[in-house]
């Protein structure tokens, strides 16, 4: 036995069938919409370079160097006086931080027993963004960051300490500037540093103008 009039069920179910068209299109156009934001996003040429200076205390002069092998733009960073292990790694340029972690796996390698196991990838590392699609990276840090995901850091703030976890032979501090998610060569305080390609051995000094000051 059935109820009601054929013609009421039928425009229910005329009904129910627009009410799900519509729905479904409205999924779609929003998924379009949030494709195209993204792709708006990477086709959108960088901003000007901010004037990065080196990530480590004002005054200080650090050996920056790259070596076969290492890819290009990497730059490791070694102090010239002094132990590696434990040096203030600082915010080369204000921004907000996007990555706070372990990067890869740590391995064993502390002051205590700098020769333990190697880890993976970058070990303990930070990631800024500075807007205008540049980026910052850190890695190889002693212990846990101490930033965290979404903080806004100013040009000068500690967000770690020079350590050799991760992918690392020696307690330094590897650092790479990214230009709409490319690795570019390093500037410092407006500067280029020279370190371009791995096909060789390079190194050049550097003395930071990190303060605080400006």
């Amino acid at each position: 036995m059935t109820t009601g009039h054929p013609t009421r069920r039928r425009n229910r179910r005329r009904a129910r069938s627009r009410t799900l068209r519509i729905v479904l299109a409205l999924g779609t156009a929003m998924v379009v919409l949030a494709v195209a934001a993204v792709v708006v996003v990477f086709l959108w040429p960088p901003g000007p370079r901010p004037l990065f200076q080196l990530p480590v205390p004002c005054g200080e002069t650090w050996q920056l160097g790259t070596y076969p092998g290492h890819d290009d733009y990497d730059v490791d960073l070694f102090p010239t006086k002094g132990e590696a292990w434990g040096r203030p790694v600082l915010a080369s340029y204000s921004g907000t931080v996007t990555e706070a972690g372990v990067n890869g796996s740590l391995g064993g390698r502390t002051p205590e027993n700098p020769d333990g196991p190697r880890g993976r990838g970058g070990g303990y590392w930070v990631k800024i963004d500075h807007g205008g699609r540049w980026e910052t990276q850190y890695l190889h840090l002693l212990e846990p960051p101490l930033v965290r995901v979404g903080q806004r850091v100013a040009q000068g703030d500690q967000v770690g300490r020079v350590g050799s976890t991760g992918n690392s032979g020696a307690p330094h501090l590897h650092y790479e500037q990214r230009r709409g998610w490319q690795k570019v060569e390093t500037h410092f305080d407006g500067a280029p540093s020279g370190i371009t390609h791995d096909d060789t051995e390079y190194t050049v000094k550097r003395t930071s103008r990190n303060c605080v000051d400006g």
